[in-house]
């Protein structure tokens, strides 16, 4: 199959799969890594029908609502791709990528070996800072049934991916665990210079709310 049947194919794929998902991981979700992922690309070269088959999978079967399953995600990608005949070294490159991109609390390495892979994986973070981040932060907190915040329960330094699976800490926690650290992480100068702009975003929440719960942390 030509590639740009396979793109267009994996889009409504993927669209059929995650259209009004309300967690933050949702088809628009995808639709914005997929477009950070090809603009980054484009600027640091890379094999843009990996990029784009890869963004566009990368969710398919999140560890995270999947009772913590890793290996699903992988295992439907490749399927998929496997229907459309694509050859099978392109498949392995996708299905390693999407295996290993996730940041799982820090706990295991999600360090990408190849250009592709850190493109996505920077797209992918991306997602998770800014405006977008915040928005989606509180989003998967309502979906776990997280408090948004409480003074009584601190950030935590997991130790292990399954310290980080069973996490019941709070949506602001999570700013802390998590999304503060991704700056840090990123892989391609493209990737850094977006990831520190939407990262000052999220220190300027995080003040501001900061500064609104003094009074009712006095109170408590």
């Amino acid at each position: 199959m030509d590639r740009n049947l396979i793109i267009e194919a994996t889009k409504k794929y993927a669209k059929d799969k995650l259209d009004g998902e309300a967690t933050g991981h949702d088809f628009l979700h995808i639709s914005r890594v997929y477009i950070a992922a090809k603009y980054i690309a484009e600027k640091e070269g890379a094999d843009l029908f990996i990029v784009e088959i890869t963004a566009l999978l990368h969710d398919i079967a999140d560890w995270k609502f999947n009772d913590g399953n890793v290996d699903l995600g992988p295992k439907l990608a490749g399927e998929w791709l496997k229907s459309l005949d694509v050859p099978i070294e392109d498949i392995d490159k996708v299905t390693k990528i999407i295996r290993t991109m996730s940041f799982k609390g820090g706990t295991t390495d999600s360090s990408q070996e190849t250009m592709e892979g850190k493109i996505v994986q920077d797209a992918d973070r991306l997602d998770a800072l800014g405006a977008i981040g915040i928005a989606r932060a509180f989003a998967y907190g309502g979906f776990k049934g997280r408090e948004i915040y409480n003074p009584d329960i601190k950030p935590e330094n997991f130790k292990s991916f399954e310290a980080y699976k069973n996490n019941k800490g709070t949506s602001i926690n999570h700013f802390y665990e998590k999304l503060l650290l991704l700056k840090d992480l990123m892989n391609t100068k493209t990737g850094k210079a977006i990831a520190e702009e939407r990262h000052e975003f999220m220190v300027n929440f995080l003040k501001e709310f900061n500064k609104e719960t003094v009074a009712s942390d006095e109170l408590s």
